[in-house]
């Protein structure tokens, strides 16, 4: 075979070994290791701080958005009166 057909066969084998090695190395339904457990209730711990700041956040900018409306309602009430 010429140079670069034997450079084709080589990308070929290539591509067709990487995936299985790749699926051997990353089986999903190995037990998990202490570590993958304590890594995973860290990031359960780290989810729900995220969620309550979240909560809190949007409890904010309702409260915010509330009090801007009344004082946009009360303006309009004093021009309406002026009137």
């Amino acid at each position: 075979m010429n140079k670069p057909m034997n450079w084709i066969v080589a990308a070929l084998i290539a591509g067709c070994v990487s995936p299985v090695a790749f699926a051997q190395t990353n089986d999903s339904t190995a037990t998990p290791t202490h570590a993958d457990k304590k890594a995973a209730k860290e990031q359960a711990k780290a989810d729900k701080k995220s969620d309550v700041a979240q909560a809190k956040a949007n409890k904010s900018k309702t409260e915010a958005q509330s009090d801007a409306d009344k004082a946009a309602a009360d303006a309009k009430e004093k021009d309406a009166k002026k009137e």
